[in-house]
C-alpha cells in the first residue's frame, strides 16, 4: 500500500476532490457574474442621474444648451422676397497692382408687396449699374473673396447711397467670376 500512495499515484479520493472543486467554481461563477452586472447597472444609473440633474440645474439658470441665435441673418422664418433682376452683368477690373477682371451678376431682394422699392430700382437702373461697377472696381481680389461681407456691404451702401424711398433686404450674387491676369 505504501507503493500505491506514492508520489505519482492518483486515488479515487483525489479525483472526487477535483470534481467537487470544479463544480464549486461553476456554482460560484454565477453569483460573481450577477454581482458585476449589478455594479455596472448601478454605475450607469448613477451617471445618468448625475447628467440629468446637471442639465436641470443648467436649464434653470436661464440659457439652455440648444439656444439658437436670434439675429436676422439666422432666423428660420425669413420673409419672402422678390428680386430685381434688371441689372444684368457688370464687368470691371479690380484695384490690385495686377488687376483682375471681375464679371458679376447681382439681384436685389425687397419685400413682396413693396411697390415703392420696385419702382425706384427700375427708375435708378443706370445709377445702380454705375454704383456696382464703381464698387467692384475699388475692391481687391482678397476683399471680393469673402462673398458674405460683399453682400452685406452692398446692401447697406445701396440703401444709404442709391435708394431714397425704398430699402432692399438682401443682395443675391448669381455670378462672380474673378479672372486673374498672368
Amino acid at each position: 500500500m505504501a507503493d500505491k500512495d506514492g508520489i505519482g499515484s492518483i486515488t479515487d479520493d483525489d479525483v472526487q476532490g477535483d470534481i467537487d472543486v470544479k463544480s464549486e467554481r461553476r456554482v460560484s461563477f454565477l453569483p460573481v457574474l450577477l454581482k458585476w452586472i449589478g455594479i455596472i447597472l448601478a454605475a450607469t444609473i448613477f451617471i445618468v442621474a448625475v447628467v440629468l440633474v446637471t442639465l436641470q440645474i443648467m436649464n434653470k439658470r436661464g440659457k439652455g444648451l440648444s439656444e439658437y441665435p436670434t439675429s436676422p441673418e439666422y432666423r428660420d422664418n425669413r420673409e419672402m422676397l422678390q428680386y430685381y433682376k434688371g441689372i444684368g452683368q457688370i464687368k470691371t477690373m479690380t484695384s490690385d497692382s495686377m488687376p483682375a477682371t471681375v464679371i458679376v451678376e447681382v439681384n436685389l431682394g425687397y419685400t413682396e408687396d413693396d411697390k415703392t422699392t420696385s419702382q425706384e430700382l427700375s427708375g435708378r437702373i443706370v445709377e445702380l449699374k454705375d454704383f456696382l461697377r464703381s464698387y467692384f472696381s475699388n475692391k481687391t481680389i482678397a476683399e471680393l473673396e469673402n462673398e458674405e461681407n460683399v453682400k452685406i456691404e452692398l446692401r447697406n451702401l445701396i440703401n444709404d447711397n442709391v435708394l431714397s424711398r425704398g430699402k432692399i433686404r438682401s443682395v443675391a450674387i448669381l455670378q462672380m467670376d474673378i479672372i486673374r491676369q498672368e
